[in-house]
């Protein structure tokens, strides 16, 4: 059988455009806010962007290194790097996690889809949010709804997969990750001009670290390896198809690292100043955006319109993470069983179609399944955001120190570098502080730590 030539991005921007695309997702408009909103706001903030920096960073390049020295997916790459050690662990802990994310990502894809159809239609008039939270409720028990929405979605992802890595990936890249950010800050400005924004853009952006806890830290790293998407299997994949001599892995994961964090800030200022002016309360939890910001689009003038825009914006963050995950499924498929992209991608649409299916479900006729406490969603983004990301994590700085040794990566990684460059600096990162603030939130997670 002729193997084909391993697919290249056609230039170092659009790696930079679609791996941005990728890290800033719902983790940023939608998890880090809420978590924000719980965690005291600035406190919250500041200590997230030290960790993403001194962790996060890092973490990211090895993940993108790893894949461009495999030169394939994880379960393939980890295969040909470390043999039959242990660490192959790592390809299928990402496999496993961008399968679980992306079955329940999808369905958070259908329900912003069916949000924005209900803007266009003219029914945001909710005023109050035991309304807003009776609508939420009732639209997500009703399964068939649910995935109504949620195969076109996922099938007009497909259809980009389906195009290959530049024309697909790369060119929708090159035009959704700009007009993300113009909705990012078109938003933010709209936002911050209501009477009363202010004190929300204080309230969010002054740290009070009386209010910080063992608990805001755990929650600020973990939402790090969710935000960034370090454990995934996007970047392994994605660095895969890097040059291995041209690309300049620091200097792209620092840019990729800080648009990220730049967009979770910017999520911040959309929502907290709107929240303030109108009185709203800014620890809603998971229910901020389906239910606190509906009550908000409600009670302005032109509701339905602002709801539009935000819950379009909403969209197209969402999608361009899935496009990632859902290429670094297809592409692990492609190179562990030599299926053709289109088989690959259909099979894995039609895998992860099918366990969307039962989570969908979990919210209507099975609502009462429950799996440790937890209910099928949950359970879901429990595995793969507590449990699988956390240990591939650990396993990605573990490898790194051991197996791989922290000179030859740092050697391998500055290959095609710029003026940013792994130093000796990052010695101690790797070898220490990044594995055990993995464990400790890894511990956290399976209730063994607090």
């Amino acid at each position: 059988m002729m193997i084909s030539p391993r697919e290249r991005w056609g230039n170092q921007l659009g790696f930079v455009l679609a791996t941005i695309g990728f890290a800033v997702g719902l983790g940023n408009i939608w998890r880090f806010p809420y978590l924000a909103g719980q965690n005291g706001g600035g406190a919250f903030v500041l200590i997230y962007v030290l960790l993403a920096i001194v962790i996060g960073i890092p973490l990211f390049c090895a993940e993108i290194s790893m894949g461009r020295r495999a030169q394939k997916t994880p379960l393939a790459g980890m295969r040909d790097l470390v043999g039959r050690s242990p660490f192959r662990i790592i390809g299928w802990l990402g496999i496993a996690a961008a399968f679980l994310i992306t079955a329940y990502y999808q369905l958070l894809l259908g329900w912003i889809a069916a949000y924005f159809v209900r803007a266009f239609r003219g029914k945001f008039r909710t005023e109050d949010v035991e309304q807003a939270t009776e609508i939420f409720n009732a639209f997500t028990s009703r399964p068939l709804e649910v995935l109504a929405y949620t195969v076109p979605v996922m099938i007009l992802a497909a259809f980009v997969v389906a195009r290959g890595l530049r024309e697909g990936i790369e060119r929708s890249a090159r035009i959704l990750t700009p007009l993300l950010f113009f909705f990012l800050v078109a938003l933010a400005v709209i936002s911050i001009q209501f009477e009363g924004a202010l004190e929300g853009v204080k309230w969010y952006l002054q740290p009070d670290f009386s209010v910080v806890t063992a608990q805001t830290w755990l929650a600020a790293l973990g939402q790090v390896f969710y935000s960034i998407g370090i454990g995934m299997a996007g970047a392994f994949v994605y660095g895969s198809y890097l040059d291995p001599e041209t690309s300049d892995i620091p200097g792209n994961a620092a840019k990729v690292v800080t648009f990220d964090t730049i967009a979770a800030i910017l999520a911040g200022l959309v929502m907290f100043p709107a929240l303030f002016a109108f009185g709203l309360e800014p620890n809603q939890g998971p229910g901020l955006l389906f239910i606190t910001m509906t009550e908000l689009f409600g009670r302005l003038p032109a509701g339905d319109v602002a709801a539009g825009f935000f819950f379009l914006f909403i969209f197209i963050t969402g999608i361009t993470s899935s496009l990632a995950l859902l290429e670094a499924l297809t592409a692990t498929v492609m190179d562990s069983l030599g299926w053709s992209r289109q088989r690959s991608l259909w099979t894995t649409l039609t895998c992860l179609l099918m366990a969307g299916v039962p989570i969908a479900l979990g919210f209507g006729p099975w609502a009462t399944i429950q799996v440790f406490g937890l209910d099928l969603f949950g359970l879901a983004d429990y595995l793969s955001g507590n449990v699988f990301l956390m240990l591939g994590g650990l396993a990605i700085s573990l490898y790194v120190a051991t197996s791989w040794g922290f000179a030859s990566f740092r050697q391998a990684t500055n290959t095609g570098a710029g003026r940013f460059r792994v130093t000796g600096a990052w010695g101690p990162v790797i070898r220490y502080i990044a594995p055990i603030a993995v464990a400790i939130v890894l511990l956290a997670g399976l209730g063994l730590f607090s």
